[in-house]
């Protein structure tokens, strides 16, 4: 078995949350909890045993029982009628392996609701940086996390053993005075640069300074602040259970599309020919 390579330093993870707890900015955590609330209230299911995976247990009191999100989950398996990972599985060395064990926790027919940040999660930071070290330093270097694009993410699901899966986004704008600003709240959401590979000395300061000017100078509103996009991408899927939709054996149908669209059936050799 291929041993994941090592993305993510956890032990500098776990120091970043743990300064980010002194003033955290946890906005974005809240806006997963809500989505959370909102999305099972479309469910037509009471659960009566949640887990969230998550670095803020204090978000979810009363909510669920909490784990932390490490490589190895420690979820009892076939304990749970419904798995949250909220916010931090982007941080994963195996996203597929957190993935399993979710899968691997959930009673049949449980449900498992995953939250990551998707693609184009702060683009406009990243641009910026990357031109800026360009300039001053001659190279690039390791800084934000590579970010999976929705597209690949049903894929994953179905490889983990999901049935019914799905992905989808929203995005969450946030405005902040400057770039250096927006860094600070980084850090205060404890996401700031934890990177196996990330340098391991202080980068110059010229180099942040010329990111701010550059994303200043592409990125400014008229009232005078910048933007900066997060994408959060919601996996959902179902621990597989005699109960649930199954797709029909090709040739099974009960009744033919053309009759239902109402419309005449042409043996594809009497179809007129096109121009």
């Amino acid at each position: 078995m291929q041993t994941p390579p090592i993305l993510t330093d956890r032990p500098a993870l776990a120091r970043n949350r743990a300064r980010a707890l002194r003033a955290p900015a946890l906005f974005l955590q809240d806006e997963v909890a809500a989505e959370t609330q909102d999305r099972l209230a479309e469910v037509n299911r009471t659960f009566t045993a949640p887990v969230v995976v998550t670095p803020f247990p204090q978000l979810w009191s009363g909510f669920a029982q909490t784990v932390e999100d490490e490589d190895f989950l420690h979820l009892s398996p076939d304990s749970y009628d419904l798995v949250v990972h909220a916010l931090c599985m982007h941080w994963s060395n195996d996203p597929v392996g957190q993935l399993v064990q979710c899968r691997r926790a959930l009673r049949p027919d449980g449900l498992f609701l995953g939250f990551l940040f998707g693609g184009q999660t702060l683009h406009e930071l990243r641009a910026c940086l990357a031109q800026a070290e360009a300039e001053v330093t001659g190279g690039l270097s390791p800084r934000i996390l590579p970010m999976a694009e929705i597209r690949d993410l049903g894929g994953l699901l179905q490889r983990a053993g999901f049935n019914l899966p799905v992905a989808d986004s929203f995005t969450k704008t946030v405005t902040y005075p400057d770039a250096l600003a927006l860094m600070r709240d980084l850090r205060a959401m404890g996401e700031g640069n934890a990177l196996h590979a990330r340098l391991r000395r202080p980068t110059r300061r010229a180099v942040f300074a010329r990111a701010a000017a550059l994303y200043a100078e592409h990125h400014t509103r008229p009232d005078g602040r910048i933007p900066a996009t997060f994408e959060i991408i919601c996996l959902t899927g179902w621990a597989p259970h005699e109960s649930q939709q199954k797709p029909l054996r090709p040739g099974s149908a009960a009744q033919r599309l053309a009759d239902a669209l109402n419309t005449a059936e042409l043996p594809l050799r009497d179809q007129p020919p096109k121009g």
